[in-house]
């Protein structure tokens, strides 16, 4: 999932996402907003999700295309 670093919320996608697997928001919005708070930019989360509801997620980093784009110059794709 692509969040902004240290900003995740109960909204979406985050809300929407964990929401539809019964998992309860705030044990990840927290934590996450915790470990990225020192980044900046789009991050990407893995998050694995457990049959009890609970859910560990890791931090990968900036997503490639992102960083690709940052580093050309270009602010956004063709849009195509």
């Amino acid at each position: 999932m692509k969040i902004p670093a240290g900003k995740a919320s109960a909204g979406p996608p985050v809300g929407s996402t964990l929401g539809q697997y019964g998992v309860n928001m705030m044990d990840f919005v927290n934590p996450f907003n915790e470990q990225t708070k020192d980044m900046r930019g789009i991050v990407t989360a893995h998050i694995t999700i457990y049959d009890d509801r609970s859910m560990d997620f890791r931090v990968v980093g900036q997503p490639t295309d992102d960083l690709i784009l940052q580093k050309l110059g270009v602010k956004k794709g063709s849009g195509r």
